[in-house]
C-alpha cells in the first residue's frame, strides 16, 4: 500500500510541475533556513561543554553594592583563593586562581608575537581538561609553559617544542613542558595560546608579594571544581560571606556578596541587574528559534495553500476512489504519502543548500560550524525533522480533500464554495503577519545600533591611534619618543593612559567629598593619565583647565566627568577639594562625559588623575593631512627603536569603538538574511497562488476584456484580494512588532525611539512586494488574448 501511495505521489508530482517546483523550493529554503538556525543553537547552546567537568565548574563571582545599586563583579581579590581552600573545602574538589589574562609578548629567540595568556594556579590543565598532544599538562614547576597546538607551530613549524626556554613580556624565562589541542571556537577560552603559572607571576611581581591589602584589588578570576554531589545553591549560600568577613571597613559598606555562576551559564546567561541573573545572549537562541520556527511554517503554508487550491483538480479522483471503497483514512495517509515525498526531496535539497551556504553562514555568525555527517543522531533528527514537517505541511490539505462528498463530485455539482478560499486567506494574512514583524524587527535593530553609533562621544575619534605598552621601554624614553615622533612629522601630540581610550581598567571606592552620606558605598571609574591626555583625544573642557605642565601641583589634582559631578551633587566642583584614599585633591575641571565603555549605557562616574607612573597604552593622534599608513611607517621605527623587545601594534580607536557593536551587527546581519529569505518563500507562495486565481477566473477576464474592462482594470482587479490581505497583515503585525521590540530595547539604557515611520515603511515595503509579485500573473492574464479563453465555452 505505502508502495502505491508513494507511485502515486511521485506520479502527481510529476504531473503538476509547477506547483511541485514551488513547494519544493519552498520547503527547501525554509527547511534550509531552520537547518543552520538549528546548527547555529546548537553551537551556542553547547557553548563550553567540550569541558569534562562542564556540569560542576563555576566562576566565583561577587554582588556588590555601589552608587546605590547592585552591582555584579566577575574579578575578585586573589587571598579569597586560599580562604575557600581553607575554610570551605569540603564543597570543592579544586579551586583555582587565574591572573592577568590578555595580550602578552610571547619569545622565543628573535620571534616576539603578542599572543593572549593567563598565569593560573597549577590545579587548571586538570579541572579544564586539557587535551595534551605533548608533555605533560602539570604546572607544578613555577617556570613550566603549557602552549596552544598553534601557537606551537607559529614558533617552532615541525619539531618538538618541549623543554624549548621562552620568554613571557621579556620577564619571565619559562620552558615549554606540554602542548595542548587548541580550545574549540565555541568555548570561554578559545584565544588562549599559553598557560603559565600563578607562582611564576607572584614571585617575580613586586606588587603582589608587597600590596598593604591584598583584599581591595578586584583584578583575579576564580573557579572551583564542586564535589560530585554538591548543590550549587547550598555551597553559595555557604561561602556568601567569605569576602565580607576580610575586608576593611571601608569596603565592608559595599556589602560583598559572593556566588557561584555555572559554567553553563558563562555564554548564555551572563546579564546581572541589581544582583540577579537578568539572561543574555540566550535571548537571541530563543529569537532565532522562533524565526526558524515561523520561517518553516511559512514554506508549509504555501504547501497548504496551493494543495488546497488546486482541490477542484483533484476532487474527481476523490469521488472516484471513495465509491471504489477508498476509506477516509486511505484518502488521508494517500495526501499525507505525498507531502512527506515533497518533504524529503526538499530535505535533500535543504542539505545541499546548506552545504554550500554554510562557510558564508560562519563567516557572518563568527562560527566553524559543519554538518555533522557522521552523526547518527543528526541523521535521527533529519528523520524526525521530514515527518514533522510533512505532518504540518499536509495535515490541512490532507484532511480537507479527504472530506469531498463523492455524490457531489460525480455529479458534477461540487463547487468549492464562497468559503472555502477563507482559509487560504488566512494562512495568506498569517505568512505576512510573520514576514512583516520580521522586516519591523531587523529595522529596529540597524536603527538601534545606528543610534549608538551616533552618540557624542565626546571626544574625537579621527587619527586616533592606542599602542599597547608591555614592558616599561616606552614610558622610560617617552620625553624622547615625544620628540622623535613630533620631528618626524607624523603625528600631532601624544601621551599615555592607564587605560585604552575604549576602556577603563581602573576604578576606587575610597573617594569622598565634602556633604557625601558616610554609609554610601561608591565605585568611580579611574583613568591615570599624563600631560596632553586631553589635547590628543580632544576632549571638552566643560568647567576649569585642563592638566598643565605649568602648574607642579596637578600631581594632587582631578578632573571629573559630568557624571562624577551629578553623582556628588556638587555645584561649581572646580577648586573644590576631596579625598581620595585619606589624601586631599583639588578639583581643577570638569569635563564633558565621554562614550568609553559599552554606548549603549549610560556614562559611569569617572575620575582622572595626572600620573608620572606610567600607563599600559600610548595614544597618538596622528596629522589629519597625512594617511594614516604613511604616518604609521614612519611610527613603526621610531617606536621599535625605543621598544625593541615589543612587536609594533596598533589599534584605531575607531576599530575599538566599532567593535563594541559586534554583537548586535551580527545579529542584525542574520535577522536580514533570515528576514529576506522568509519574504522570499511568502513571495514565493503568493506567486503560485496568484496564478491559480489567474488561471481560475480567466473566463471572467476574459468576458470584462470583451466588454471593454481595460488592461488597468483587470490588473487592480486581480490584485485587489492580495493587497487588501496584506493591508490586514500589516495592521496585525504593527502592535506585536511593537510589544517584542520595546521589551527587547529595554535592555539598553541608551535606546532609540520606535517611531511610527518604521512601521509605515515596513508597510509599504510588503505592499510594494506583493505588487511586485502578483503584477506578473496579473498582467499576463490581462494582456491573454480573451478568444483563447472563452471558445472553451
Amino acid at each position: 500500500m505505502i508502495k502505491n501511495h508513494l507511485r502515486i505521489a511521485w506520479r502527481n508530482l510529476i504531473k503538476n510541475k509547477a506547483t511541485s517546483l514551488i513547494n519544493i523550493g519552498g520547503l527547501a529554503v525554509g527547511m534550509a533556513v531552520a537547518i543552520l538556525i538549528g546548527l547555529w543553537m546548537n553551537d551556542e547552546i553547547s557553548f563550553d561543554s567540550n569541558f569534562k567537568n562542564y556540569d560542576h565548574i563555576a566562576k566565583v563571582i561577587q554582588n556588590v553594592t555601589n552608587n546605590g545599586e547592585v552591582q555584579t563583579w566577575r574579578q575578585i581579590p586573589y587571598p579569597l583563593a586560599e580562604e575557600l581552600r581553607k575554610n570551605y573545602g569540603s564543597d570543592f574538589k579544586q579551586v583555582v586562581l587565574e591572573a592577568s589574562p590578555g595580550d602578552h609578548i610571547l619569545a622565543y629567540d628573535d620571534k616576539k608575537l603578542n599572543k593572549r595568556g593567563s598565569f593560573f594556579e597549577k590545579g587548571a590543565p586538570e579541572m579544564f581538561s586539557l587535551n595534551m598532544l605533548r608533555g605533560s599538562r602539570s604546572l607544578e614547576d613555577p617556570s613550566s609553559l603549557l602552549i596552544s597546538e598553534s601557537a606551537a607551530k607559529a614558533y617552532f613549524g615541525t619539531d618538538n617544542p618541549l623543554n624549548k626556554l621562552m620568554k613571557i613580556d621579556n620577564q619571565f624565562t619559562v620552558k615549554v613542558t606540554g602542548v595542548f589541542e587548541d580550545f574549540p571556537k565555541n568555548s570561554s577560552f578559545a584565544d588562549l595560546s599559553f598557560m603559565s603559572t600563578w607562582d611564576l607571576l607572584y614571585n617575580k611581581s613586586d606588587w603582589l608579594k608587597t600590596m598593604t591589602d591584598p583584599w581591595r584589588p578586584n583584578a583575579f578570576t576564580l573557579y572551583v571544581l564542586l564535589n560530585d554531589h554538591a548543590d550549587i545553591n547550598s555551597v553559595s549560600a555557604r561561602i556568601r560571606d567569605a569576602k565580607l568577613k576580610r575586608v576593611n571597613a571601608q569596603l565592608a559598606k559595599k556589602k560583598p556578596a559572593l556566588l557561584l555562576q555555572p559554567m553553563k551559564e558563562w555564554h548564555l546567561y551572563s546579564e546581572y541587574k541589581n544582583g540577579v541573573n537578568t539572561g543574555g545572549a540566550i535571548i537571541y537562541v530563543r529569537l532565532f528559534c522562533i524565526i526558524g520556527a515561523f520561517v518553516l511554517l511559512l514554506a508549509c503554508i504555501n504547501f497548504m495553500n496551493l494543495s488546497t487550491a488546486k482541490s477542484e483538480n483533484r476532487a474527481k479522483e476523490v469521488g472516484i476512489r471513495k465509491t471504489l471503497g477508498s476509506l477516509r483514512l486511505q484518502l488521508i495517509l494517500q495526501f499525507f504519502s505525498e507531502s512527506l515525498l515533497t518533504v524529503f526531496i526538499a530535505f535533500i535539497l535543504s542539505i545541499i543548500l546548506v552545504q554550500f551556504s554554510i562557510p558564508v553562514f560562519n563567516v557572518i555568525a563568527n562560527k566553524e560550524m559543519h554538518i555533522p555527517w557522521s552523526n547518527p543522531y543528526f541523521w535521527m533528527m533529519g528523520a524526525g525533522f521530514i515527518l514533522f514537517t510533512g505532518l504540518i505541511a499536509g495535515s490541512y490539505p490532507s484532511l480537507y480533500l479527504s472530506s469531498f462528498i463523492p455524490i457531489k463530485v460525480l455529479k458534477g455539482s461540487f463547487k468549492t464554495g464562497r468559503f472555502a478560499a477563507v482559509p487560504r486567506k488566512v494562512l495568506v494574512v498569517l505568512q505576512f503577519t510573520v514576514s512583516v514583524i520580521l522586516i519591523i524587527g531587523t529595522m529596529i535593530v540597524y536603527r538601534q545600533i545606528q543610534f549608538a553609533k551616533n552618540r557624542p562621544v565626546g571626544y574625537s575619534r579621527n587619527g586616533l591611534v592606542n599602542i599597547p605598552m608591555m614592558t616599561r621601554a616606552l614610558h622610560d624614553h617617552f620625553s624622547a619618543l615625544r620628540e622623535e615622533l613630533i620631528r618626524s612629522g607624523s603625528i600631532e601630540s601624544i601621551t599615555e593612559a592607564g587605560s585604552p581610550t575604549t576602556g577603563i581598567w581602573n576604578s576606587t571606592s575610597g573617594f569622598s567629598w565634602p556633604g557625601k552620606d558616610p554609609n554610601l558605598s561608591t565605585d568611580f571609574g579611574v583613568v591615570s593619565t599624563a600631560h596632553d591626555y586631553g589635547k590628543t583625544i580632544h576632549w571638552k573642557i566643560k568647567e576649569g583647565r585642563d592638566f598643565s605642565r605649568d602648574f607642579l601641583t596637578d600631581s594632587s589634582a582631578l578632573i571629573l566627568n559630568e557624571a562624577a559631578v551629578k553623582f556628588m551633587g556638587l555645584k561649581d566642583p572646580v577648586g573644590k577639594t576631596v579625598t581620595w584614599w585619606d589624601q586631599s585633591y583639588r578639583v581643577i575641571g570638569v569635563v564633558n562625559n565621554m562614550v568609553i565603555e559599552s554606548p549603549y549605557d549610560d556614562t559611569r562616574p569617572v575620575i582622572y588623575t595626572l600620573s608620572n607612573e606610567g600607563g599600559n597604552t600610548a595614544i597618538i593622534r596622528i596629522r589629519r593631512d597625512l594617511p594614516a599608513q604613511d604616518a604609521l611607517s614612519k611610527i613603526e621605527p621610531i617606536v621599535k627603536r625605543f621598544n625593541p623587545d615589543q612587536p609594533f601594534e596598533y589599534k584605531f580607536v575607531d576599530d575599538e569603538y566599532a567593535t563594541k557593536f559586534t554583537s548586535e551587527e551580527r545579529i542584525g546581519k542574520l535577522s536580514a538574511i533570515f528576514t529576506s529569505l522568509a519574504v522570499f518563500i511568502s513571495c514565493l507562495g503568493l506567486f503560485g497562488l496568484s496564478a491559480f486565481v489567474a488561471e481560475q477566473r480567466s473566463r471572467e477576464i476574459g468576458l470584462r476584456k470583451v466588454l471593454g474592462a481595460t488592461v488597468i482594470n483587470l490588473w487592480s482587479l486581480l490584485l485587489g484580494d492580495f493587497v487588501g490581505l496584506v493591508l490586514i497583515a500589516c495592521l496585525i503585525s504593527a502592535p506585536v512588532a511593537w510589544l517584542v521590540l520595546n521589551k527587547w530595547l529595554m535592555h539598553y539604557s541608551y535606546r532609540a525611539p520606535i517611531s511610527w515611520w518604521v512601521f509605515v515603511i515596513a508597510g509599504l515595503g510588503a505592499i510594494m512586494i506583493t505588487l511586485f509579485t502578483v503584477s506578473w500573473q496579473a498582467l499576463k492574464a490581462a494582456f491573454t488574448n480573451p478568444v483563447k479563453t472563452l471558445r472553451a465555452e
